[in-house]
Formats: C-alpha cells, sequence, structure tokens
C-alpha cells in the first residue's frame, strides 16, 4: 500500500486531512507544487465547493481528488478516503474548531488515533502533522490533547513530522479593523508581556510539505516561526496606527479582569453546564494573552525568540499592508479560534 518514504522521486501520493483551513489549504497547493499527488479527505458540510454552504467555494488546485466523510469515523476514512488505494504518506492539518474539551479531544486526540490506526493497517508508513508551539506548556485541554497524540505519533513507528508552528498572520489580524474605524487598540498588560514570530499560511503551508520529502525533518518535532525577529503586541498596534496614518490610541485590558470572569464562568458552569465551554474558551484566551508564541528553553523556563526556527519571507507587517490596501484579507478558514 505505501511506497519507500526515501525514494528520492519526487512525486508522492498523499493524503491529506483538513484541507479547508487556511493552513490546510496552502499545503496543498504547496504540494501540488512540489509534484505530489493530493486527495483531500473532508468533513461533510465542510464547505469543500462541492455543493456545501460556504461564503466562497475553495478553488482547488488542478489534479487534486476532494472525498468526504465522517473524520471522526476510522471506518469512513477507510472506505471513503483511502478507497483501497496506495498513499506514501498522511499530512494532517485538522484541528478542533473550538479547542472546548470535547470538540479537542474528539478531533485533537481522537479522530487523529483512529487515522493512525487506519493508515498504519493500510501500511503507510509515514504522517506530517500540524501541531501548535503552545504544546510546550500544556494548561487547556486542547494542548492536551494535542500534545497526547502527539506522543502515540512519536510511539507508532511510522516516519513522522510534528510541525510546531507560532502565531498565524488571520490571529493577529483581528484590530485593523478597529483601528481603521478611530477605535483604541487593545492590549493586555502593556502590551509587551508576550512576543511572537508570526509565519503566513504560504510559508507554513510550503514547510509543512517539505517534510515529506526531507529527510533532515523527519522523526522529529520542528518548530517554526516566519522571519525576523519577535513582535509585541505593542509593536503590531504602532505599526497599524503607522500605515493607516493614526495617531496611536490604545486601551489596556488588565489581566486581572481576565481572571475574574474565568472564576465566574467556572463558578457558573457548575450549575449551568453549558457555561464550562464559555469558561474554556476564556481560559484560551488568557493564555494567547500571557504566553509568547516562541520556544520555551528548558533550562531557564522562559521563552526565547533565539531558539525559535524562521522560515519563509513573508511578514506580518507586510500582510497588514496587503489587507489595508485591499488586496489581502483576513480569512478564518472553518475554525474559530486556530
Amino acid at each position: 500500500m505505501s511506497a519507500d518514504p526515501s525514494d528520492p522521486s519526487p512525486g508522492k501520493r498523499i493524503l491529506l486531512l483538513g484541507a479547508t483551513g487556511t493552513i490546510g489549504r496552502a499545503t496543498v497547493r504547496a504540494l501540488v507544487e512540489e509534484g505530489h499527488e493530493v486527495v483531500c479527505f473532508l468533513r461533510r458540510n465542510s464547505g469543500s465547493g462541492l455543493g456545501h454552504a460556504r461564503a466562497t467555494p475553495l478553488d482547488w488546485p488542478d489534479g487534486v481528488i476532494v472525498r468526504q466523510g465522517d473524520i471522526t469515523d476510522p471506518d469512513s476514512l477507510a472506505r471513503q478516503g483511502l478507497c483501497g488505494e496506495r498513499f506514501d504518506a498522511l499530512v494532517s492539518c485538522m484541528a478542533s474548531r473550538t479547542g472546548v474539551p470535547c470538540d479537542a479531544w474528539g478531533v485533537d486526540y481522537q479522530a487523529h488515533s483512529d487515522a493512525l490506526k487506519v493508515v498504519g493497517e493500510a501500511g503507510i508508513g509515514q504522517m506530517v502533522l500540524l501541531s501548535a508551539i503552545c504544546v510546550q506548556k500544556p494548561l487547556l485541554e486542547f494542548q492536551k490533547a494535542k500534545l497526547a497524540f502527539e506522543q502515540e505519533l512519536m510511539a507508532s513507528g511510522l516516519i513522522h513530522s510534528i510541525v510546531r508552528p507560532t502565531a498565524f498572520f488571520k490571529s493577529l489580524s483581528g484590530q485593523i479593523d478597529r483601528v481603521r474605524k478611530g477605535q483604541p487598540f487593545l492590549l493586555f498588560g502593556n502590551g509587551e508581556l508576550t512576543a511572537c514570530k508570526p509565519i503566513s499560511d504560504r510559508d507554513l503551508g510550503a514547510f509543512i510539505a517539505s517534510c515529506v520529502t526531507d529527510e533532515s525533518r523527519w522523526n522529529r518535532i520542528l518548530p517554526v516561526g516566519g522571519p525576523g525577529p519577535a513582535i509585541t503586541p505593542r509593536e503590531q498596534g504602532e505599526k497599524l496606527f503607522a500605515l493607516l496614518d493614526r495617531t496611536p490610541k490604545y486601551r489596556r485590558v488588565p489581566v486581572a479582569m481576565m481572571d475574574v470572569i474565568i472564576a465566574a464562568l467556572d463558578a457558573a458552569g457548575r450549575l449551568l453546564p453549558r457555561l464550562r465551554d464559555k469558561a474554556e474558551l476564556a481560559r484560551i484566551g488568557r493564555y494567547y494573552a500571557t504566553e509568547s508564541m516562541l520556544v520555551l528553553d528548558p533550562e531557564t523556563g522562559r521563552y526565547d525568540e533565539n531558539l525559535t526556527p524562521s522560515h519563509g519571507s513573508d511578514t506580518l507587517f507586510e500582510f497588514y499592508e496587503q489587507v489595508i490596501r485591499g488586496k489581502a484579507r483576513v480569512e478564518r478558514g472553518d475554525h474559530a479560534v486556530f
């Protein structure tokens, strides 16, 4: 069912999960550009451009095969995804849509665990996994779920590459409209509590695709950020004001306020279970407001931009300029959080 992953021939046959997200779509394009044959297995009603609801139908590159089924059902993956055909590698850009516990453990862990068993039984010997750099400090359920599957993949015996990117452009562009409308840029604390080396969809997609044939990236955990130095939220705000030719105006949000909200939701969640997910979403927001998306130095316990590898050429501030000029737009893909 699988060719030798070390075969130097450029064209591999790839089964890809999570193709409708912005990172997944960029990875599809990068794989096709490298000469691979790509089969995308999508969730039903995922906005595949095959008659399902979506604001903009997806424009798949020529030659890409799109199949649909139930990603949470291993039998569906085998029957409707693999279809008894030969594949060289599984690439997964799949992630839970919200990060709340049920969604996280159902997708970030269980769906991946089931897929690992299916491809193993089919003789596919390689997997490339899109994870997240925040699993270094797992305080949230989706981080624990991702980390649990990472460990399972490493113990599987498959050739594997676990890609842990830093912040995405889409995640750092939510305040462009606020500033454009004359509203203040929101900062947690003084705006310098955190820093990141954001990476574009295109650069990250190319990095993920390269893991299929680049042996130096096999059987490794691969943190990766974009080019240039780490950027703080205050620096993001300063650049936005400059690009829009506006006088800088900030509003500081105390981290303690978020703690109060989380505590209140936790207390209310004991009586109203539907509020438990809201509490977890609030914890996710607090995490990103207080933790840097950089490599965590195990010796010092501090985030270190010098330990965070850079890749690609796209920069966040170039993206800001493109969005402001109407040459790019901020897309969330199918996911609300990631």
